[in-house]
């Protein structure tokens, strides 16, 4: 079996009660809510990763104020031909601040749409399970950066 290892970096941007979210086109073409951020390229540092990404994402620039942990999901899927693959993620999770840019939609890239949500509404957005994860980590800055059963 094949073994993948994804290294991304992901940011948490809070301002004045609401997150700062994007929105994909969802696997199965059902829109879901994501976390700024992605994926990082060889030899690139996550700090440089995340900042990258949100600006990419969402048009804005962000200063990183933390790391608020860590999250690293390993599981079985699918690939093409019915063949499977060892997929291991590794999501680093920081929180951060706007220090400029202005909020547009991604062109050409993974999201469709950039927003700022309620954090009361985030609960009943259709969202990948990482948004919870991240939001769980902004909220309880666990000493050891990471949260029990933070999978997805």
């Amino acid at each position: 079996m094949r073994q993948i290892l994804r290294v991304a970096a992901y940011a948490v941007v809070v301002r004045d009660g609401q997150l700062l979210l994007a929105r994909s086109p969802g696997p199965e073409g059902v829109p879901e809510w994501v976390l700024p951020g992605g994926g990082m390229e060889h030899g690139e540092d996550p700090y440089d990763t995340v900042r990258r990404e949100v600006e990419e994402e969402t048009g804005y620039r962000v200063e990183v104020t933390g790391l608020l942990g860590v999250n690293s999901v390993r599981r079985t899927v699918a690939r093409r031909l019915g063949r499977k693959a060892d997929h291991h993620a590794v999501r680093l999770v920081y929180a951060g601040r706007i220090i400029g840019g202005e909020l547009r939609n991604e062109i050409g890239g993974s999201t469709e749409l950039a927003a700022w949500q309620p954090l009361d509404a985030v609960p009943d957005l259709v969202r990948i399970r990482m948004v919870d994860v991240g939001l769980r980590l902004w909220r309880e800055r666990p000493a050891a950066g990471r949260v029990e059963r933070a999978e997805g």
